[in-house]
């Protein structure tokens, strides 16, 4: 199925030829035309699966086709859970709305950077806002945006906007929008939080559920070496040396963790920078893009990074501490491995943290072997604690009952 049989204008299908897009993948080809018709939509399909033109084409298209409103105000408002996010759907929205006939303007407004210029470029109308929830609702109160005339709502990455930080951002946000309006939903996972909220806020939502094609899976392979807990810098390093790894996206638990690895990775002369929410923005996208560009060997994160970061040949990802979720560990390793390409996701297993991987596997249809490296074999027992695993259960947790309460709220 080629892009011209979905509906889009010959602006957009020669956009789309300069970048060798020669055919939609299975989320656009099944969203594209609903949103178009100007269906509610609820996606769900792998990292890397291309479910940012799923909506970006078909925004445009529909804007380009109608005359804007006077005064000129945003139609179209997309919300983001990480700063990252949103300057990379902002950066397809632009770099496909500069073929258009029509002109769109388009902002990308978050946090952790001055607000002065984001409201000087609000100035004169927008067409299309791009935003992280906190800075949308700062612009608001400034009296620099208003979403009266916002005809259809995204939220990509759909699960992570839920977490209980964004949960009573949303709602304030919510309130703030007209009630017609098209909702547009996007996540590789889908969890319980966002389908209550679909419930409340979807009309007769087209639901989308793209699982991979054997040939299309992420080839990832996924491996577990187990070590004790005060030694997995040490290893991580014999790692990356010995195995010339050339670029590494290391995840840890905290944003002290992050900044004490990273320090010790380049007292052993490896080039490494941690990345952090705690970072300013202007640090984070120097990190961001000397890891691109290779300037930098490891990059060590907390989980700030484990969304919408698309950094092509990526070979390696590093779980230095587990994550929290099984969800949060599907979109970790989905960083590298994307768009068809092989990758290697790696687990540092210590005792105390054995439980929490089982149960990891248990969920994920998982049994990795637990892998020594000579010189590294591990010598210490968990707690009675620590064999019971602390990973985020299946049953509500108080956070999770919080979440669902202000889902159904908005």
């Amino acid at each position: 199925m080629p892009f011209s049989s979905l509906g889009l204008s010959p602006a957009l299908l020669r956009a789309l030829s300069a970048r060798a897009y020669t055919a939609p993948t299975p989320i656009q080809a099944a969203a594209i035309p609903a949103v178009l018709q100007g269906r509610d939509v609820l996606g769900s399909a792998q990292t890397g699966s291309g479910k940012t033109l799923a909506f970006v084409l078909p925004l445009l298209r529909r804007l380009a086709q109608a005359p804007a409103p006077k005064p000129r105000r945003a139609r179209a408002l997309v919300l983001a859970p990480t700063r990252e996010l949103a300057a990379q759907v902002g950066e397809e929205f632009r770099g496909l709305a500069q073929h258009l006939d029509t002109p769109l303007k388009v902002s990308v407004v978050f946090g952790g950077v001055s607000i002065n210029p984001q409201m000087m470029g609000l100035r004169g109308g927008i067409d299309i806002v791009v935003a992280t929830p906190g800075r949308l609702l700062d612009l608001v109160d400034h009296n620099a945006l208003t979403l009266e005339g916002v005809q259809t709502l995204v939220l990509d990455e759909a699960d992570r906007l839920l977490d209980l930080g964004f949960a009573e951002e949303l709602a304030r946000i919510q309130s703030l929008l007209p009630r017609q309006r098209q909702n547009l939903f996007f996540s590789a996972t889908l969890a319980p939080a966002v389908q209550t909220l679909a419930q409340a806020l979807l009309r007769d939502p087209l639901r989308i559920d793209v699982l991979p094609a054997p040939q299309d899976r992420a080839d990832i392979v996924q491996r577990a070496i187990a070590v004790d807990a005060g030694r997995r810098t040490q290893l991580l390093r014999q790692l990356i040396l010995q195995e010339r790894w050339s670029r590494v996206l290391v995840f840890v638990a905290t944003k002290h963790a992050a900044e004490i690895v990273a320090d010790k990775l380049r007292k052993a002369d490896i080039d490494a920078e941690p990345f952090h929410g705690e970072l300013s923005q202007g640090k984070r996208t120097q990190v961001l893009a000397d890891f691109k560009a290779e300037r930098i060997r490891v990059v060590v994160a907390t989980d700030v990074a484990a969304r919408g970061l698309d950094i092509t040949q990526l070979p390696v990802v590093v779980n230095y501490d587990l994550p929290r979720s099984t969800s949060d560990y599907t979109h970790r390793i989905g960083r590298t491995g994307r768009a068809g390409e092989s990758g290697l996701a790696l687990s540092l297993v210590s005792a105390g943290t054995e439980a929490h991987l089982c149960l990891i596997e248990k969920r994920q249809g998982l049994q990795l072997p637990r892998e020594v490296v000579p010189g590294f074999e591990p010598v210490e027992t968990a707690t009675v604690t620590e064999t019971m695993g602390g990973i985020k259960g299946k049953r509500p947790s108080k956070k999770d009952k919080l979440r669902a309460a202000a889902a159904r709220g908005l």
